[in-house]
């Protein structure tokens, strides 16, 4: 264990710490702070019947339990860590600031205390498959690599077995980085476009919470920004390290960019062609993009022959743009990670040549539906939908200058009646994809829930 770790957690040893929230992800943290010696509390709104087998986990960990409505009043504690999910500017933890409580994150103590070269991926849509693709070109070179942050793990709890010759590779969310103050070695920014307008008050703070990645990074930093997008390029001026840049469109002096077809870096000038986008076996133009972002990132740590056998054999992440099965003829894919227009537009909806059938809509983020009706009038032959989007997905479809009356569009309740509509609705050599361009909430607990559902009832079907 490194001396900073060694400290921290003498530090916390007979001091309360809150968590908030009881999910999968703050058990392993409510179990680690319990025996370091900290007293745990552990808040959530759910009931105990509700939490289930988490709540039985907290406990046995050692955790009082804080549970209910007021689950953010009633805390009384020295630290108090933050789920991502709870929006740093909500009154109860200003309050708690105010009053001298200490408000942290997972993420923000892991970077504080590691040891070892971090590397970090945000962006609106592409974060997750970019981080997973820079663990596996790392890994396919013989680096030791902990993976985690918004992709799914925490990281702290395994703080004690980081080598400084490891890599720490992780994906930031707006809500992470909002109240960070400590930027990665490698940041990389995929894109941005509005985002989770129902947490943030409004765009700008999205986009400011976002630039943290690199705005606390120093003069011996990486930062890698995508060209073509106009806000992700927009944080050059934030950049007090070197700087790299993807783009699809254009060539540049140093970065990763498409030359035709062919992928390639350019070193400062000094230029290798990699490999051609056929090699890379995860379909789709924004993958592509995913490559060139990740190509970027560990340039000089990774060799092209590694790039290239990882191109050849990475089959992607569960949930984008996942192969199902085949049903009489009809190909369906599961794109639950689809949670935004963007993602539906440029995902699903920019793999095909022909009109296909998606299955889309969910919980309301008050995104702006608008330039999605285009794209799925030319893309899409059937539309299903449901959830509290529907409606607005709908009307961008009907008020499209291209809307022609052709699309068929059928209105159901839940994904079984998805999924029965598409079986009715389609014939072999049709796709059918589940992309909703929505979030999952209010219908199921996160994408990887609502993926796995679709995934079963198509598996199902006889």
């Amino acid at each position: 264990m490194n001396t900073s770790t060694e400290r921290f957690f003498e530090s916390v040893r007979g001091k309360t710490v809150a968590f908030i929230g009881i999910g999968t992800s703050n058990l392993p943290l409510i179990r680690q702070f319990a025996e370091k010696g900290a007293e745990v509390i552990a808040c959530d709104r759910k009931s105990f019947e509700a939490l289930g087998e988490n709540g039985l986990k907290a406990k046995e960990y050692g955790a009082q339990l804080v549970l209910g409505d007021s689950y953010l009043s009633d805390i009384r504690a020295d630290i108090v860590f933050r789920s991502p999910g709870t929006p740093f500017y909500k009154e109860e933890l200003v309050r708690l600031r105010e009053n001298g409580t200490v408000l942290t994150s997972e993420m923000e103590v892991f970077f504080e205390l590691c040891p070892c070269r971090t590397i970090a991926v945000t962006g609106s849509d592409g974060k997750t498959t970019t981080t997973t693709i820079i663990s596996e070109l790392l890994k396919a070179e013989g680096k030791t690599v902990h993976l985690g942050g918004n992709i799914g793990k925490p990281l702290l709890p395994e703080i004690e077995t980081v080598s400084p010759l490891d890599y720490a590779v992780v994906e930031l969310s707006s809500f992470q980085l909002i109240s960070m103050r400590q930027s990665p070695d490698v940041a990389v920014v995929t894109n941005l476009a509005p985002n989770h307008l129902d947490i943030h008050k409004d765009m700008q703070e999205y986009v400011d919470a976002k630039r943290n990645i690199v705005l606390h990074q120093s003069a011996f930093s990486k930062a890698v920004l995508n060209l073509d997008n106009e806000i992700a390029n927009s944080f050059s001026e934030s950049v007090r390290g070197s700087l790299a840049k993807f783009s699809v469109k254009e060539k540049l002096f140093n970065g990763a960019y498409l030359d035709g077809t062919t992928v390639c870096y350019s070193d400062y000038g000094k230029v290798t062609r990699i490999m051609h986008i056929s090699d890379i076996k995860i379909p789709g133009m924004h993958n592509v993009e995913n490559y060139l972002a990740a190509i970027s990132a560990v340039w000089g740590e990774v060799s092209v022959e590694s790039i290239v056998r990882v191109a050849k054999t990475f089959g992607g992440v569960a949930h984008r743009a996942e192969f199902v099965r085949e049903y009489r003829g009809v190909k369906y894919y599961n794109d639950s990670i689809a949670s935004s227009p963007t993602r539906t537009a440029l995902g699903t909806l920019s793999l095909y040549d022909f009109k296909i059938t998606i299955i889309a809509g969910g919980y309301d983020k008050h995104i702006p539906y608008e330039p999605l009706g285009p794209v799925i009038n030319n893309k899409v032959k059937t539309l299903i939908l449901l959830g509290d989007t529907a409606p607005k997905i709908e009307q961008a479809v009907r008020n499209a200058d291209n809307y022609d009356g052709t699309i068929k569009i059928i209105n159901v309740t839940n994904m079984e009646e998805a999924v029965a509509a598409a079986v009715e609705n389609t014939q072999s050599g049709d796709i059918v994809s589940l992309s909703p361009a929505s979030a999952s909430f209010g219908l199921y607990r996160n994408f990887e829930e609502r993926g796995n559902h679709f995934r079963s009832i198509v598996n199902g079907l006889e």
